[in-house]
Order: structure tokens, then sequence, then C-alpha cells
């Protein structure tokens, strides 16, 4: 768990150093930065990909997972959230907190390294990866504080739930869990990464996080299959 405690540090700092100078920062530099991050999202998706060894378990896991999440509608939970913090905190209120928060929680939670670092943390005790992703996660959390406002320093919430409880959930399991499971999670995650860069890239408006409860799918059919 330590690393992933490293991990929400350096979200803090970044989201800070952002907040605090980047308005100084020329919108074109930021525009730039932000659109060669969407482009590194969609490469990392890509490559993420190719992990699959099943395209009926991508298949299903897209499918049982985007009707589980539109029927729980996840995305407007978190609107909904976003909604009563700023409600609370009226001082934080900015019209892309919410899009921040959502943003910054998909980039920072849905990948290689959040999936697999906190299983390489929880099973074998290494923690490279997770080491890996603080480094990026802060550097990007100054760029997405510049555009997208506070929203994104809230992400470390759903952050530490997530690492966390995928950090202790692989120590319980770590019997259990097989190689082909983190392959299949690793590809749908790939296939969510591709569809948060092109939503960045502002060409397309796909709910993503409504397909997350696929990853889970993907583990299941990947064990049992």
């Amino acid at each position: 768990m330590t690393l992933t405690f490293l991990n929400l540090a350096t979200v803090l700092v970044g989201s800070f150093v952002g907040l605090a100078f980047g308005k100084h920062f020329p919108e074109r530099v930021i525009k730039l930065v932000f659109q060669g991050m969407a482009a590194l999202t969609l490469y990392l998706g890509v490559d993420m990909c190719d992990q699959s060894e099943s395209p009926l378990i991508l298949i299903l896991s897209i499918v049982i997972g985007s009707i589980i999440g539109e029927l729980i509608n996840i995305e407007k939970g978190i609107e909904k959230t976003g909604s009563i913090l700023i409600k609370k905190f009226k001082h934080l209120n900015s019209e892309k907190f919410n899009e921040g928060l959502i943003t910054a929680f998909l980039l920072y939670c849905v990948g290689t390294m959040a999936l697999l670092g906190p299983l390489e943390e929880g099973l074998k005790g290494h923690s490279d990866l997770l080491l890996t992703k603080a480094i990026l996660d802060g550097f990007s959390s100054i760029v997405l504080c510049s555009r997208l406002g506070i929203g994104v320093t809230f992400s470390i919430v759903p952050m530490f739930i997530l690492q966390g409880g995928i950090n202790l959930f692989a120590r319980k399991i770590q019997d259990t869990i097989t190689e082909a499971m983190i392959n299949e999670m690793t590809a749908l995650g790939g296939i969510l990464m591709i569809c948060l860069g092109l939503n960045l890239l502002e060409i397309t408006n796909i709910k993503v996080t409504n397909i997350i409860p696929g990853l889970l799918v993907a583990m299941i059919l990947a064990y049992y299959l």
C-alpha cells in the first residue's frame, strides 16, 4: 500500500502546481500537451489490447459490462458526487469540475499500471509499476488541473479506493488469480483507454465509466473459460 499513498501524493502535488501556475501557461501550450496526452492514451490502449487471448471474452465483457454499467449508471453517480461536492464547497465551483473528476479517474485508474501495479505489489511484493505510475500521474495532473480544474484533485478518493482495494484483493486471492485473468482485464482496459483518448480529443463522447464493470466480467470469464 506504500506506493499507492505515494501515487496519491504525486497527484496532489501536481494538482496544486497546475492550479497555482496553470493560468500562466499559454493556452496553445496546454492544448498541445493535452492533445499529446490523448495521443499517448490511444497508443497505450492499442498496446494493451494485444494482451487478449480470447476475442469472445472481450466481446462478452463489453456487452455485459456495458449493460450493468448503464443500468447502475455509474457516470451519473460520479456526476452527482461532483455536484454534491460543489454544493458543499461552493468556493470550488467550476463548470469543468465533473469533467475533471471523471477524466482524471479514468486516466489514473483504468490502464495497465493501474490494474497490474497494485496486483504486482499485492501478489509479488514488487512496486516498479506503481512507482512509474506515480511519477507519470504527478506530471499529468499538472496539465489536467491546468485544463480541467480542481475536479482532478478529488480523483484521489476513487483512486485510493480502487488501487487499495485491488491490492488487498490480490493478497486474498493470490493462490487463485491466473495470468489469463490479468491479460483479459488488461486488454479490456486498453479498449477503455482508446475510448478515453478519443473523448479527450473531442472526437467522441463515449460513457467510458459505464463500461468499467466489464473489467470484473473479463476476470470472471477468463477464470472459468
